[in-house]
């Protein structure tokens, strides 16, 4: 009985790290409800098999490498079907816009005003009036964006007018356009076009990513640019 336990324990601990790995490399907070119910999934195959004489190291082993291979599924499918991922990892929520809460957004992620200040107070600020925006991420952990005053060192305190600080938008993620997110801030499919072009970009998935602000404007990542990157890292590591 003891060495079938032991056998057991070592199988599934093997086929749950090799199962694990399939979710990538992701720290906790960057994990999706869905990450945590598949391990708690896998978690629970290896107790019933454990202490149940009817259940062999196979079976065990089965049950695990067939989650294994769903997990792996969908996750390839959410890397390529970008109306599956949404089902699956879900949107970001902005519940704070401009300073002002978003109480609509609020509702739909079923979250309560005291909640949001539970989670901006975590991040360092103790008054809503000091959050310019906020993000709730897929993970459920909330970015935020400070107004200017109330940055470590603020502009006031050297007596110089700035603008506030601005929310930036992703446009391109890994050769796809955000068409929403572009539509959105009120841009179009052909201002993005002429903006590539500008850049001497013809194709979209060209670009590795472009990142749009109000202020700042535009600023593409081009494949080939990491590219360069990767060659001037080596170029640096051969010298050393």
């Amino acid at each position: 009985m003891y060495v079938d336990i032991t056998f057991k324990i070592i199988v599934g601990l093997v086929s749950l790290l090799i199962v694990i790995r399939l979710l990538g490399k992701k720290e906790l907070t960057q994990m999706t409800p869905f990450d945590f119910v598949y391990l708690i999934l896998l978690g629970s195959f290896l107790e019933e098999g454990l202490f149940d004489d009817k259940i062999s190291i196979f079976h065990i082993m089965y049950a695990i490498f067939l989650w294994g291979f769903l997990i792996f599924l969908i996750e390839k499918m959410v890397l390529r079907y970008d109306r599956f991922k949404r089902v699956v990892r879900g949107t970001p929520s902005d519940l704070i816009v401009k300073g002002k809460i978003d109480a609509e957004a609020l509702k739909k992620n079923n979250m309560e005003l005291d909640q949001l200040r539970t989670m901006i107070r975590s991040q360092g600020y103790f008054s809503i009036t000091d959050i310019q925006h906020a993000t709730l991420e897929t993970g459920g952990s909330l970015s935020v964006l400070p107004k200017v005053k109330k940055d470590a060192v603020t502009p006031p305190m050297l007596h110089l007018s700035v603008p506030e600080n601005e929310t930036t938008y992703l446009f391109i993620d890994e050769g796809k356009a955000c068409w929403k997110t572009i539509e959105k801030v009120g841009k179009s499919e052909k201002w993005l076009l002429q903006k590539l072009r500008e850049h001497k970009i013809e194709r979209v998935d060209d670009v590795y990513c472009a990142e749009w602000g109000e202020t700042s404007g535009l600023y593409i990542l081009r494949y080939r640019d990491l590219d360069n990157i990767s060659e001037t890292l080596d170029a640096k590591q051969n010298l050393t």
